[in-house]
């Protein structure tokens, strides 16, 4: 039976560049979860008999919205519901799924790299049938529902048993419960040369995995000790649990510090390695060297033609703003465009779909390609992987010899969580009321060449995108960005990026925020983060 419930607005159900996110008692209200779904159906055209993808992270909350979610499918007439096995599907997974069979789209429920648990965070995102998160206008429209809907629909029927793979029949509709990994995994398989590191495991050669606890978990089992031949014990935390383990899944150096410490110790295995809550991030150590989210991306274009799949090169390269250049120069190497975006991977899926892109990275931790259209962090770890094999040098060796070839881009990231939103705002609007005076301006002896609030025209569908960050450019190509970001769902996150360009190899060997102090200091003077924030330093410094 469906039945039309009666429903009121709320007023905070703006899906973002992530998806809406909240804490989980704000999704527990009545009506909350149906209410944005509802509002999601209502925006789409043309999805009657059609199949629609859903998965999550297995993050707390994940299986209810789930069997709401496919009731809802049900009633409003979608024909056919694929969804992950105990309700997993990475955020990579479920674009490949979308696009393996044509779904019309899909919903993705994770608050990515927030934590979770019964007071801490849960989002869902609709993804489109190219596999990507929607576009803005839709995202727009579907707030701009939020705001007058006035019923839902629901079917009634038992809930759908989540744990045992098959296809049954509720509600009219067909749902059928997948393998979360299989299909991934020959994905994985199509790309890379899975004999040489199976090869190099055999050789003795060994890596730590940390899956946080997090939807990943299997994933790297599967693919990294059964298939790759790693050796049982490489991939740790792989049971995915409602709250990982207690732990925020963000792989940086501060929640994932067990491995870095580990990877910087005398019983180091030769590669270290991370992935976040939904599986869209990395963190890449070598034996005694952690490599940046920037340099990853930079090093994986330079060397991608070792992987089967891209050996017949890169169309383009495509980074977002506030990543380091050092992307650029690769492309500039290879003779392949290179596009800066804005924030977002939403932006990376007009490129990639056109065919303008083929490597895609953020600077933070999120790198992919045009395999899907969502980041791909175990994706970004069997290519590290896959370069390893084919040069047979770790990974300190290969870093280093970039730097040689290409230069040095000192870069550093630090976050200010959980800033008053209010402050955070006007430290932001201060910021752009003195852009125009900035230019000649000397801060602890760097005079500022320019500075502007970044603003990109895509060059697919010629969309504008403004107020993307406040960067402040100094004589030499160091750079100072600031940006406000929207992925947590409490209070404001600042963050500020430095990047200074080092092409002297003498000087490569310098502590990273040494190499930045005096820059780190003229951000400082022009923002006046203290007294805006009351925060003395970094929460997080990447």
């Amino acid at each position: 039976m469906i039945r039309t419930v009666a429903t009121k607005p709320y007023d905070d159900q703006k899906p973002g560049t992530s998806g809406l996110r909240k804490k989980v008692p704000v999704f527990q209200q009545q009506n909350y979860v149906e209410n944005f779904i509802q509002s999601v159906f209502d925006c789409l055209e043309g999805f009657e008999g059609k199949t629609l993808v859903i998965g999550g992270d297995g993050r707390y909350f994940n299986r209810e919205v789930i069997q709401i979610a496919l009731r809802m499918a049900a009633a409003n007439g979608f024909g056919k519901v694929m969804v992950g096995q105990g309700g997993i599907l990475s955020t990579p997974a479920a674009s490949n799924i979308i696009r393996k069979y044509g779904a019309f789209g899909g919903l993705v429920l994770s608050a990515s790299h927030n934590p979770g648990g019964p007071h801490e965070d849960f989002g869902i995102k609709y993804n489109a049938s190219n596999g990507g998160p929607a576009p803005e206008k839709l995202t727009d429209a579907i707030f701009a529902k939020t705001k007058t809907i006035a019923s839902y629909k629901i079917a009634d029927f038992a809930d759908v048993d989540l744990d045992t793979v098959g296809t049954f029949s509720a509600g009219g509709i067909s749902v059928e419960v997948i393998d979360p990994v299989a299909d991934y995994a020959a994905l994985m398989e199509s790309l890379f040369d899975f004999a040489a590191i199976r090869k190099m495991f055999a050789s003795g050669f060994t890596m730590a995995f940390d899956a946080m606890h997090a939807v990943t978990g299997p994933y790297a089992v599967e693919i990294l000790e059964k298939r790759l031949g790693a050796k049982p014990g490489s991939v740790r935390n792989f049971v995915p649990l409602p709250d990982f383990g207690g732990h925020h899944p963000d792989p940086n150096l501060v929640h994932a510090k067990k491995l870095y410490d580990l990877m910087m110790s005398a019983k180091a295995p030769d590669f270290g390695a991370a992935s976040d809550g939904d599986g869209d991030r990395n963190l890449i150590i070598g034996r005694g060297i952690f490599v940046t989210p920037s340099d990853s991306l930079a090093m994986l274009a330079a060397n991608a033609r070792h992987a089967p799949g891209y050996a017949g090169g890169l169309k383009g390269i495509a980074r977002s703003m506030p990543t380091s250049g050092a992307a650029d120069r690769v492309a500039a190497k290879l003779g392949v465009g290179m596009y800066e975006t804005p924030t977002g991977w939403k932006f990376f899926g007009n490129l990639l779909d056109a065919g303008m892109a083929t490597i895609c990275g953020e600077e933070s931790a999120g790198t992919g390609s045009d395999h899907v259209r969502e980041k791909d962090g175990l994706w970004a770890v069997l290519l590290w992987l896959n370069i390893l094999a084919a040069r047979q040098e770790p990974v300190k060796a290969i870093v280093e010899k970039h730097w040689a070839e290409y230069g040095r881009n000192y870069y550093s990231r630090h976050d200010y969580e959980g800033v008053e939103t209010d402050a955070a705002n006007r430290l932001v609007s201060a910021l752009r009321a003195k852009l125009s005076s900035l230019r000649g301006q000397s801060f602890r002896g760097l005079t500022v060449e320019t500075a502007d609030d970044f603003s990109y025209l895509d060059p697919v569908d010629q969309s504008v995108s403004s107020n993307q960050g406040i960067r402040v450019l100094f004589e030499g190509g160091s750079r100072v960005v600031f940006r406000l970001s929207g992925t947590g769902t409490s209070g404001a996150t600042l963050r500020v990026y430095i990047e200074r360009y080092e092409p002297d190899a003498a000087k490569h060997g310098i502590e990273t925020q040494e190499a930045l102090a005096d820059l780190i200091a003229a951000a400082e003077d022009i923002a006046g983060i203290r007294a805006a924030t009351g925060m003395d330093a970094p929460t997080v410094i990447t």
